[in-house]
């Protein structure tokens, strides 16, 4: 039986068209597999550099992974697009325009993740460290790509802005891992100042205080009612509060028991009377 030409010429051109896109299909199935293996590579390779960066975090690395991740997929899809004929010249076009419309939208948003990468990068503080940001301060709980987590002194939880914090000047009380500590003492002008400064000295008997730098004792100021005594020393950044209420209580428990008066602020008052 004779084939029809008309029919014979449709089963030519889908035979035609099955070898090529089974070619196409073939093609981007290759792609897919090489996209998705590279993927996987650098992202291997990538923890393998940052592993030897000290102090990379955890939150930062997993990004970054992500987002070489991500690239090299967007890319595999281009190009397994372009593998079926489409014109990847305008979708690249609209991808970017989209991005640039998301970016403008996202401004705060985004302004918070590069924020965030420079903290994490550079490490102004860390988890635990006690921070003041010109007024934002606490004790680091943690820092993520949007926001860092803060807990101030009296146990209120505090969210803050990545932004925030890497336009600020940072202090940062917990780096250094010894601080100063300043104590002022009020004695009156009575006193013998000699011996008011031998009492206090005896208050650096203290185990948690530091021979190196040596502590000291030096007159501060002769103030209106009191001449002003200042107790510095140096210890652990972590005693330092407790140093800090112990030369209070100590200072006026020494002074006390030599007899050396804490006076209290007083002024001089001169009555002239007027002749009629």
């Amino acid at each position: 039986m004779e084939i029809d030409p008309a029919i014979r010429e449709v089963f030519a051109q889908v035979g035609e068209a099955m070898v090529q896109y089974g070619l196409s299909v073939f093609g981007a199935l290759a792609i897919l597999i090489a996209g998705w293996w590279v993927a996987g590579r650098l992202q291997v390779a990538l923890d393998r550099l940052l592993g030897r960066v000290p102090r990379m975090d955890a939150t930062l690395k997993s990004f970054l992974r992500a987002l070489v991740r991500y690239v090299v997929m967007a890319l595999t899809l281009v190009a397994v697009l372009a593998q079926f004929g489409v014109q990847t010249a305008s979708i690249i076009a609209m991808l970017g325009a989209a991005g640039l419309a998301i970016g403008l939208a996202l401004q705060g948003t985004l302004q918070n993740v590069a924020a965030g990468v420079m903290l994490l990068l550079l490490r102004p503080f860390n988890v635990d460290d006690f921070i003041d940001a010109e007024g934002i301060s606490g004790t680091v709980r943690s820092i993520g790509l949007f926001t860092s987590e803060l807990s101030t002194f009296d146990g209120v939880y505090v969210s803050v802005p990545n932004a925030q914090l890497w336009n600020r000047s940072i202090r940062n009380f917990s780096r250094n891992p010894t601080r100063r500590v300043d104590v002022v003492v009020r004695i009156s002008y009575g006193d013998d100042i000699d011996r008011a400064m031998e009492v206090l000295r005896g208050l650096f008997e203290d185990a948690r205080i530091l021979k190196d730098p040596a502590p000291e004792v030096m007159v501060n100021a002769l103030a209106d009612s009191s001449v002003n005594i200042n107790i510095r020393c140096w210890t652990a950044a972590g005693d330092y509060w407790a140093i800090f209420f112990h030369l209070h209580k100590a200072a006026k428990q020494a002074l006390d028991a030599a007899g050396i008066t804490i006076p209290f602020p007083q002024r001089d008052v001169h009555l002239h009377q007027l002749k009629g």
